[in-house]
């Protein structure tokens, strides 16, 4: 959790809103209907937001993802090189 956020998601409202958000959605995961974990917000607050509860706590802005969606959501692994090259086993870049 990021500190800005620290705050909110600590917060009665944020808890309540999550409570609902779980049960309105039978605790199931939006994107594979494995049990859900987490409630999600498909625009990520950020320190200029926080404090709109448009973004924070509207249900349009909400999804429920078990923890396997919400990784895949935030830590989705990404090329670290360009087209064409790869790493080799001494750990340098050659060509593909």
């Amino acid at each position: 959790m990021k500190p800005y956020a620290q705050k909110f998601y600590k917060s009665k409202a944020w808890k309540d809103c999550r409570a609902s958000y779980f049960t309105h959605r039978h605790g199931l995961c939006e994107r594979c209907d494995n049990p859900g974990k987490i409630v999600h917000h498909k625009k990520y607050i950020t320190p200029d937001n926080i404090n709109d509860p448009d973004i924070t706590l509207n249900f349009n802005n909400l999804e429920l993802l078990c923890q396997d969606c919400h990784n895949r959501e935030h830590h989705a692994m990404t090329s670290v090189t360009v087209e064409g090259v790869k790493f080799d086993s001494n750990g340098d870049l050659v060509q593909a």
